[in-house]
């Protein structure tokens, strides 16, 4: 593995991180309606678990009120259901094809319990990156370590902002580029490159 490639898979991972912990966190219940709420939640759909979002439209009716329009009618009672079930504290109330879902106000001991929830969210979050950054440190350090017999490294294009095309008449402008390291076969003396770290612009 390359330095490019484990910057770039510590960046993927740590973008997934981040991903989640927005995720987890609109899954907290305020006192303000927004569909995201819902996307946790499964419904069975003819032996099947779907995203309730397969089977029905999630709409806000008003800043307090969502409404979830089911596609078949006789899943009312199953979706009604799951959403009840769901662990939020909601209680949906059917209204032939549509279930409509009030936002219940929060209570003061109700907001210290999100608070708690969002800070355990977070620190979750920053616990997984820390891990992230750790592995992709030690990775960086053992390709130090473990020197590859190279002929060296190369620069293709000349492009700029690269050594030697950083001067003060391409005024600061950087370009993307990769740095190659370039590699011989000991066994049959055919040279061979791969990218050792990249530079964006």
């Amino acid at each position: 593995m390359s330095i490019a490639e484990v910057k770039t898979s510590a960046d993927q991972k740590m973008l997934k991180a981040m991903e989640s912990l927005k995720t987890s966190l609109s899954r907290i219940r305020t006192g303000r309606a927004h569909i995201g709420i819902l996307d946790h939640i499964h419904v069975d759909y003819y032996g099947s678990s779907v995203p309730i979002g397969q089977v029905a439209n999630i709409t806000l009716i008003d800043a307090r009120t969502l409404g979830v329009a089911v596609w078949e009618k006789k899943l009312a009672t199953t979706v009604e259901k799951a959403i009840r079930d769901s662990g939020l504290g909601l209680n949906p109330m059917s209204m032939g094809e549509l279930i409509r879902i009030p936002m219940p106000p929060l209570s003061e001991e109700r907001r210290r319990e999100l608070t708690k929830v969002a800070k355990s969210e977070g620190e979750h979050a920053r616990v997984g990156v820390r891990g992230l950054r750790r592995e992709a440190n030690e990775q960086l350090k053992k390709l130090l370590k473990d020197k590859p017999k190279a002929l060296g490294l190369t620069v293709p294009d000349m492009p700029v902002g690269s050594p030697g095309m950083d001067g003060p008449e391409y005024k600061g402008r950087k370009d993307a580029y990769d740095v190659l390291l370039v590699t011989k076969n000991l066994m049959n003396s055919d040279v061979s490159t791969k990218v050792f770290t990249s530079y964006r612009s």
